[in-house]
């Protein structure tokens, strides 16, 4: 079960900044730019997660060499760094379509006044636009780290131990297959249940927060 947190939450946290890099490249006037960010999107939504932690453990990381050491007591390197960057580059490519979206759910006014006050394109995109933006794609970010929770068991595929891997040792181990998948599936019901209303509960203090703000 920490395993599978620690990849889904390492995963998302990895993922933001090529997103918020990718979703920028996608409103770039830059053909060129936004071709390379368009095409990037479009493979690793197009592709199955497996097929790319496949590539990216088998192809890139057989030419580097990761020395075997543990962290945490149980977290093996050399298995669990290509498992994470295979899930942050695969979500990177969704959640940059979320921040895309995001950022063009702001009244372009938003940026235009900005602007007209004496901010730079990226000043009036940093400090007006992306705020407002974040705040409209909490939810959604919020929906994909659930996702994202649950591909974590693909990883199990590169002997990363989560928690479908471990059912399946049990599995092995004890020729029991209901048992332990089952209870896999209780726990990973728990945890996206557990998320989902820790999720509420801070969209609920975001709203009172507004509500405060336009008050006053």
């Amino acid at each position: 079960v920490a395993y599978t947190l620690l990849l889904a939450l390492g995963a998302v946290l990895i993922a933001i900044i090529p997103a918020l890099g990718l979703a920028l490249m996608r409103l770039s006037k830059n053909k060129a730019v936004n071709a390379i960010a368009g095409a990037y999107i479009a493979i690793f939504r197009s592709t199955p997660l497996y097929v790319q932690l496949s590539i990216i453990y088998l192809g890139v990381f057989s030419m580097i060499k990761i020395p075997t050491f543990y962290i945490f007591g149980f977290v093996n390197i050399a298995m669990f760094i290509p498992g994470i960057i295979s899930l942050a580059l695969n979500s990177a490519a969704y959640v940059a379509e979320i921040i895309r979206g995001g950022i063009l759910a702001v009244d372009q006014g938003q940026g235009e006044a900005a602007r007209s006050l004496g901010l730079t394109q990226g000043q009036s995109m940093r400090y007006v636009v992306l705020p407002q933006a974040i705040k409209n794609i909490l939810p959604a970010i919020g929906n994909e780290c659930i996702a994202l929770l649950k591909e974590t068991s693909v990883a199990g595929y590169v002997a990363v131990v989560d928690l479908t891997r471990g059912a399946n040792l049990i599995r092995n181990n004890t020729y029991d297959a209901f048992n332990p998948l089952i209870l896999s599936a209780l726990i990973y019901l728990v945890l996206v249940v557990g998320m989902t209303q820790l999720l509420k509960v801070f969209e609920r203090r975001l709203k009172k927060r507004e509500r405060r703000i336009s008050k006053q």
